[in-house]
């Protein structure tokens, strides 16, 4: 008798393959959504201090805090971060401020839980959870 060799894969060998990435993709990318919440939200964490900053030498130049974004030097109110994941605004009184961070699209869906971050003039920073 005269045997060939076999070529190529058999279905079942092909939906086994199919079967082991499927369960493995179904692990990692929820893992995967998870690290980009977390690395979009030090986004967040950079512009509310630097903010912050811009507000406190805001103070030592006029004696109060700005009540917008614009009066520190944003182009607009609310301000956009660079990469567009959040929404900065600022709310002021006689003895303090207030930042605020919203995400906006894709972010608010990837990070629900920290959607909204702030940063007070006392050092609050809120929700603790969120702060890492």
């Amino acid at each position: 008798m005269n045997h060939r060799a076999a070529r190529g894969f058999t279905l079942l060998e092909l939906m086994i393959t199919v079967l082991i990435v499927a369960i493995l993709a179904a692990i990692a990318y929820p893992s995967y959504q998870s690290y980009l919440a977390r690395a979009y939200r030090s986004e967040a964490y950079t512009a509310l201090n630097q903010w912050a900053n811009l507000q406190e030498q805001y103070f030592l130049d006029q004696r109060r805090y700005a009540g917008d974004m614009t009066s520190l030097g944003a182009p607009a109110n609310p301000f956009v971060t660079d990469a567009g994941h959040y929404s900065i605004q600022t709310a002021a009184t006689a003895t303090g401020f207030t930042l605020t961070a919203t995400a906006l699209d894709n972010q608010l869906a990837l990070d629900s839980a920290c959607s909204t971050l702030t940063l007070s003039s006392d050092g609050v920073r809120a929700p603790k959870d969120c702060w890492r």
